[in-house]
């Protein structure tokens, strides 16, 4: 069986517009045929959704047997606008599953806007990774077979994690490169080394208190371990058109994506933040995150036709 939602909405995107009805505009029979999925028309809404079950997982929520119809069910819902197929999509992911399907999705023009957990105690743990695509549809389609490739691998169970960094003790670890790579100073607190760098080019209030990097709006990066193996726990504060590209820089440094996710609500512009973690040489690892900090600040792109 398949389980590959980005495999579905990009199918869903080479569909055929200009119909009688909404179903034949996207011609829900061929998304059914090539994805092996049922879906369902709501015509008064003009939205059809794709319901993926994932019957092959034993998971347990505080020893509850969990069954897709209590959120063990990866889904797509689309609709035409225009010439258009605009999808949104959720997968449900083992947790070894996540940086592979979220490689997939970017690697092939979707857009992953919300990475998180939907329960305690599940075992084993189980991610959400939401996406979200529009436009192209023939341009995403021929990109399909990456997706089919990457999509469903692991296990019943999480891997084994990657071994933990040696045992290290404040000044193991080369600080003065690390802030030379990143192009800032950090902070020592015990084995611990952390650099922190405020968004002083946005001007947030939220109820009336300016937001600023002490209150949160920050972006950081922390180092423990030695110069050859160490460990890094981040998060990033970026704005909407910033969150693909600071993925895709994180991702191509090896640095695992492990949230997406909102920290306030009400602030103009919205900020999203992102957390993540990687293991490997200090060097490596703070290379990793300058490439996240290069794409902060940018103007956005032009909005696609």
């Amino acid at each position: 069986m398949r389980y590959s939602l980005p495999v579905i909405i990009l199918v869903a995107l080479s569909a055929p517009a200009s119909h009688a009805t909404a179903a034949d505009a996207m011609d829900t029979s061929r998304i059914e045929q090539l994805t092996g999925a049922k879906g369902q028309m709501n015509e008064k809404e003009g939205v059809f959704k794709v319901s993926v079950p994932r019957t092959d997982l034993r998971v347990t929520t505080a020893g509850v047997k969990m069954t897709p119809p209590l959120g063990l069910t990866s889904w797509a819902a689309f609709k035409q606008v225009g010439d258009a197929t605009v999808v949104m999509g959720d997968n449900v992911l083992l947790e070894d599953q996540v940086n592979a399907v979220m490689d997939a999705a970017l690697q092939n023009g979707l857009e992953v806007t919300a990475l998180h957990n939907h329960f305690f105690w599940d075992d084993p743990r189980i991610f959400y990774m939401h996406v979200h695509a529009h436009g192209a549809p023939a341009d995403l389609a021929r990109k399909l077979k990456p997706a089919v490739d990457l999509i469903g691998k692991g296990g019943a169970k999480p891997t084994t994690p990657p071994a933990a960094p040696a045992a290290a003790t404040a000044g193991k670890i080369d600080t003065a490169k690390i802030a030379q790579i990143v192009g800032a100073q950090g902070e020592q607190s015990g084995e611990v080394y952390k650099i922190t760098i405020g968004r002083d080019d946005l001007k947030l209030t939220e109820m009336g208190a300016p937001i600023n990097a002490r209150m949160g709006l920050n972006t950081w990066a922390a180092f423990v371990g030695t110069d050859q193996q160490a460990a890094i726990a981040g998060d990033v504060a970026m704005l909407a058109h910033e969150v693909t590209p600071v993925l895709k820089a994180l991702r191509k440094n090896g640095l695992d994506i492990v949230a997406i996710h909102h920290h306030m609500t009400g602030t103009q512009p919205t900020i999203f933040f992102l957390h993540y973690w990687g293991t490997g040489s200090a060097e490596k690892l703070a290379t990793g995150f300058k490439a996240a900090l290069a794409e902060l600040g940018r103007p956005a792109a032009s909005p696609m036709k």
